[in-house]
């Protein structure tokens, strides 16, 4: 049967298909110098879905995979050392005991992959932890958790997390939960943050675990700003100005205000998180499998593998390096150097990551990029690490000082 789609996917379609013969004319190569800088610097990588991809399909990312964005070879080539693992709950399992128990399931796997290859990999559970396992040649595994639903609304449990090694929460994910609202739920429950959500603001500055803003409403976003003590981070989002209307991304007075909290915003390096065309080749492709569902119905043969097929007629607009340098640039306009990281939510994105930042293995081409645009070096490892290692470190200066 032959495939159709929807005559007003037109418009997107030529507009993709300009774009995307537009950014596979450039190629990115990095020099000597940005090569070095990648290897001597600590690059911590806010958000990176390891854990959940091994969930789903296993491999052992102690050595060469043939698909994802992140294993060991690559890593090392890229010079990426400390890369979050996002210990990521989906959203549905929020009020339910297997929200908890998945969590730490994921948290096991992270420990196994130390315990296979001890000489490449260690967990981190502090910005000395990192700093010295730099020195020894190991890559640093930090843990963030994406989603807050596996504290089921006990301190008990958020104790807990701290001790296996969660250093950040994203307190929502794709709906709201116990804690917070999110970006992507129309219904805001809560106006923001529920009542457990702005005491866990508060218990999660005591004992030290860093606040992450990601996901979650605006006015969740500007609640949780008001009621901390510490710095916040957003572990991996990107501008609202280059993506309007997509309010996962931050908008510039949330930028202004995350300046003014002395926080961080960690760039996510999705293609539709730096750049509006692909947002909309998206909800193109949505209309056109609505569009077949409602000519051949919810059985139609034309339904498997229809993005597949929907792409080889209208390509994916990629991003590009350039576009995710452009978001550094307006964070560093905004409100300066000491407030901008990299949260490239590799392994988390799929098939969307930009031109010439395709896996772990991209990150001098980044440092190149920072370069050409007149970053000194100073300014490029504050961006690669410092930025959020300092925050890390006063959330933890906070935390000794509360139990003191």
């Amino acid at each position: 049967m032959t495939r159709r789609f929807p005559l007003n996917v037109c418009a997107l379609t030529i507009a993709a298909l300009f774009t995307s013969t537009a950014v596979f004319a450039k190629t990115y190569t990095a020099s000597e110098q940005a090569n070095r800088i990648a290897q001597e610097t600590i690059i911590v990588d806010g958000h990176i879905d390891v854990p959940y991809r091994v969930k789903n399909r296993w491999v052992d990312v102690t050595k060469a995979t043939e698909d994802g964005d992140f294993d060991y070879p690559r890593a090392v080539k890229g010079g990426l050392n400390a890369p979050f693992m996002s210990i990521y709950v989906p959203a549905s399992l929020d009020n339910s005991p297997e929200s908890t128990q998945l969590a730490h399931q994921l948290i096991d796997s992270v420990e196994a992959i130390v315990a296979r290859a001890p000489d490449k990999f260690a967990i981190a559970k502090s910005p000395s932890d990192v700093k010295a396992q730099f020195e020894a040649g190991l890559i640093s595994l930090p843990m963030g958790m994406e989603n807050g639903s596996p504290i089921q609304g006990s301190l008990d449990n958020l104790k807990a997390f701290y001790q296996r090694g969660i250093r950040y929460i994203t307190l929502a994910h794709s709906q709201a939960n116990h804690i917070s609202d999110s970006s992507y739920d129309l219904r805001r429950k809560w106006k923001g943050l529920s009542p457990f959500g702005k005491q866990l603001v508060t218990e999660m500055n005591n004992i030290g675990i860093m606040l992450d803003i990601s996901h979650v409403s605006d006015d969740a976003f500007y609640q949780v700003v008001e009621i901390t003590k510490v710095p916040v981070i957003a572990s991996h989002s990107s501008l609202r100005k280059f993506t309007p209307g997509f309010e996962r991304n931050m908008n510039d007075d949330m930028i202004k205000a995350l300046g003014e909290n002395g926080g961080v915003i960690m760039i996510n390096f999705g293609s539709s998180f730096v750049d509006k065309a692909a947002g909309q080749w998206r909800k193109g492709l949505t209309a056109a499998r609505k569009a077949l569902i409602a000519e051949e119905g919810e059985d139609s043969p034309n339904l498997e593998n229809f993005e597949a097929t929907y792409r080889e007629k209208v390509p994916y607009p990629y991003s590009t390096l350039d576009q995710v340098l452009d978001h550094i640039d307006h964070v560093v306009e905004l409100i300066g150097i000491e407030h901008v990281g990299i949260g490239s939510d590799y392994d988390g994105v799929g098939d969307s990551l930009p031109i010439g930042l395709k896996d772990v293995a991209s990150f001098p081409n980044l440092v190149q990029g920072l370069l050409d645009r007149g970053y000194s070096r100073q300014d490029i490892e504050k961006i690669l690490s410092g930025n959020l290692l300092r925050v890390w470190q006063q959330v933890e200066d906070y935390a000794a000082k509360h139990s003191a």
